[in-house]
């Protein structure tokens, strides 16, 4: 890889915008889409690597108490090294448009030298976490706040290796007096650039409807604060490192910007580049690319001496984006020993297919999931690990809070038919998109698995009420209920509809969704009228995690269900 030369866009007034980390770029293949959609971004930054995978903390790790204000504690959550270098490889060789900054995060020299060798190859950029300041005792902020540490351990990673090609960044902590003079110590000290600003804290984030701590960590709940309320601290510090480094020194500034003032005023300060994270909380991904380029527009106006209209800042949504509910439970009941129905003394009769809620004990975690009824609220849980056996051990009268919907109404292909095919709990995400069907008097079948030896479905007599409704236990194979797809495509297609006008929807674990999904095409079905519920992994539900990624979209923006002709397309399946 021939090495490139850094963006400085403080000396000529021109603007540069970048992802931050652990922020929407979290994953390679949201490195692509930001490398394909969105022009206005130049600098596109990873989640924090470590050599050894780690888990993180336990969710919540993200919260959002006021408007724009938000508390972090992910932990440093990420799969390792060994995980993380070959897809950054693979991107790499199919070319990048985007400036690519690594960052790296570790509890000792040796390890930092380790990952850097690791990523030097791929990265433009390699940024060294000395900066978080939720993380263990060693990491983020205790080398990053202490002038000698931060130097020795520069000194200590360009005396192990000094063949580096790839440019090396510090990104550094707020929570200092001296944030100036650190910076200059680490330049001094073989760094080619700084990045700041890292959170500020940590402290206790408490949501206003309960009083409890929010985020879940060893710190007793206290994380760092990001968003809006950092922003006049991010401009002092950005102030302070360009003074003490000089001109020549490039810094990607961040913290708090959320419009084209703010990242002129950022630049302005010193800022070659200018990193937005939090904000995207606010826009949604359908919309930021278009966010970027007006972010990008007005800051070169306003950094030429002209005024102009934040457009940027009338996309931002109004309101938090993860207030709390509190509801109390009214029933319990038991589907198996391991299946729940959860019912809630409130209703959500805005859900729509393709939405899912968290659901929040605190003290204890949230989780996501879809809701099975709207009114009553109910949920349905399958136990499988601490969170859901705290929500089996809930009794009447107990509460629990939620907050949501997040993502999408499922965009349903015209049909004349419709069959729904559901493994297990699935009918939960059945039972929204029935309601769905039927209001536009789509007639629909049901095709459901269980593993429970003899037992109906959970919402047979529900789901009976839209159309012809067939269970099928495992009987100790799994997805046997699959067997009965291409004979329920024959029954629908008897009367001489087209296979053409028919629509399925696929909801289960993926490789159950992937089998039938090749068994529709394999009888003529246009993957552009299969839909499958892509229910990964989310820990925010506003885009900021990217854990819910699927082919570069987020689940919890664009909807859960999406299409098997762009899962194809995409490679995700």
């Amino acid at each position: 890889m021939t090495r490139r030369a850094f963006p400085m866009g403080h000396k000529d007034g021109s603007v540069h915008l970048a992802t931050v980390s652990g922020v929407a770029s979290t994953k390679p293949e949201l490195i692509r889409w930001f490398d394909e959609k969105v022009p206005a971004v130049d600098i596109v930054t990873t989640k924090s690597f470590q050599v050894r995978p780690n888990p993180g903390n336990r969710e919540p790790v993200i919260c959002e108490t006021s408007e724009g204000n938000f508390g972090n504690s992910v932990g440093l959550r990420n799969p390792g090294m060994e995980v993380a270098l070959p897809p950054i490889e693979a991107l790499r060789e199919k070319g990048l448009r985007v400036w690519l900054n690594v960052s790296v995060s570790a509890d000792n020299p040796e390890d930092f030298t380790t990952l850097v060798r690791a990523f030097d190859a791929v990265a433009d950029s390699i940024e060294l976490n000395f900066s978080c300041p939720h993380a263990k005792a060693g990491f983020g902020a205790s080398i990053g706040k202490d002038i000698d540490v931060a130097s020795d351990y520069v000194k200590s990673i360009c005396r192990a290796y000094p063949d580096r090609k790839s440019l090396l960044f510090i990104k550094l902590t707020p929570n200092v007096d001296n944030i100036g003079e650190i910076a200059k110590a680490v330049i001094d000290s073989g760094a080619d650039g700084i990045t700041a600003i890292n959170t500020v804290g940590p402290e206790l984030h408490t949501d206003p409807v309960s009083g409890k701590p929010i985020l879940q960590n060893a710190l007793g709940g206290r994380g760092g604060k990001s968003g809006e309320w950092v922003y006049g601290r991010a401009i002092e510090a950005i102030r302070e490192i360009r003074q003490a480094v000089g001109n020549d020194i490039p810094i990607i500034g961040m913290g708090g910007v959320s419009d084209g003032r703010q990242c002129a005023e950022m630049v302005s300060a010193g800022a070659d580049a200018v990193g937005i994270g939090s904000a995207l909380a606010h826009v949604g991904q359908q919309n930021w690319t278009a966010y970027f380029d007006a972010v990008k527009a007005e800051a070169k106006a306003f950094l030429g001496g002209k005024e102009t209209e934040l457009k940027s800042r009338a996309m931002l949504s109004k309101g938090s984006t993860m207030q709390y509910r509190l509801f109390t439970v009214t029933e319990t009941r038991l589907h198996s020993e391991d299946t729940l129905l959860l019912t809630l003394d409130g209703s959500m009769k805005d859900f729509q297919a393709g939405e899912f809620v968290f659901l929040w004990l605190p003290g204890t975690g949230e989780k996501p999931f879809s809701v099975a009824k709207a009114d009553p609220l109910m949920f349905i849980i399958k136990k499988r690990g601490a969170f859901t056996q705290a929500v089996f051990d809930l009794k009447v009268g107990d509460t629990i809070l939620l907050r949501g919907p997040y993502g999408a109404r499922t965009e349903t292909p015209k049909a004349r038919k419709a069959v729904i095919v559901a493994g297990g709990t699935g009918e939960a995400v059945a039972m929204p998109l029935a309601q769905e069907l039927a209001r536009q008097k789509v007639p629909m079948s049901f095709l459901v698995g269980t593993s429970v030896e003899g037992n109906r479905g959970i919402l047979a007599a529900e789901l009976g009420e839209f159309g012809n409704y067939i269970c099928v236990s495992d009987h100790g194979r799994p997805g046997r209920i699959l067997d009965e797809i291409i004979p329920e495509v024959g029954r629908l297609t008897k009367d001489g509809t087209p296979l053409e006008d028919l629509a399925f929807y696929l909801i289960g674990p993926e490789i159950f969704m992937k089998i039938a999904g090749r068994k529709l095409e394999n009888i003529g079905v246009s993957p552009d009228r299969i839909l499958l519920s892509m229910e990964r992994n989310t820990m925010c539900g506003v885009g900021l995690c990217g854990e819910c990624s699927c082919g570069g979209r987020l689940a919890c923006q664009w909807g859960t269900f999406m299409g098997l002709d762009f899962l194809e397309k995409e490679n995700v399946l």
